[in-house]
């Protein structure tokens, strides 16, 4: 595959950029440019068919390059995570998770009582703790096992020990990580550049 083939390839928005550039730097030079294309592309054309491509978007020379170079990539190592801004960070995340799973318990919780599915749960209970003698003999009070406040509340606490936890564990992991990447040289990223 010759260098006018590879470069066909490539990007035409690309190339078009690099087209531009050149003819506003060559000032009086795009007449010659022109006509060397003209004469690649001919030369092209006798020698098949088949392979005749279009070539003047193209520029010649070292502006080739320009246009099918690859984007800049980084290899960098991760070798510590500072845990207090691990700690922050993850606090933040976790009280946002509350607060996501306490309205999505409220919204819930509101949409089955606006239902009825409280009220029916509490009636069904209520029949199989009564037996045939009609009265509760365990003692039990379902009803108050729906309550809103006793719901949200069990929300609550369950929030709470998550963000205690996740803070906690996460703040652990971060220090376990240094310890690790002292001894194994960390994790090994590659960035590369949009294009």
């Amino acid at each position: 595959m010759s260098d006018n083939e590879r470069n066909s390839t490539s990007n035409d928005s690309d190339a078009d950029g690099v087209d531009t550039a050149v003819e506003k730097d060559a000032g009086g030079s795009t007449a010659e440019t022109a006509s060397s294309e003209t004469g690649s592309s001919a030369e092209s054309g006798e020698s098949g068919g088949a392979e005749a491509t279009d070539t003047s978007s193209v520029p010649e020379g070292p502006t080739a390059v320009k246009a099918t170079m690859s984007s800049r990539k980084a290899h960098l190592t991760v070798s510590r995570v500072e845990p207090w801004s691990v700690m922050k960070f993850s606090f933040v995340v976790s009280l946002v998770c509350f607060i996501i799973l306490f309205v999505a318990v409220a919204v819930i919780y509101a949409t089955l009582s606006v239902l009825g599915v409280f009220d029916e749960l509490t009636a069904m209970i209520t029949a199989l703790l009564e037996g045939d003698g009609g009265e509760d003999e365990l003692g039990l009070n379902p009803a108050a096992w729906f309550s809103p406040g006793r719901v949200l509340g069990y929300t609550g606490v369950v929030g709470a020990l998550n963000i205690v936890l996740l803070t906690a564990l996460s703040t652990v992991g971060a220090m376990l990580y240094n310890l690790v990447a002292d001894l194994v040289g960390g994790v090994d990223i590659t960035l590369s550049e949009a294009e």
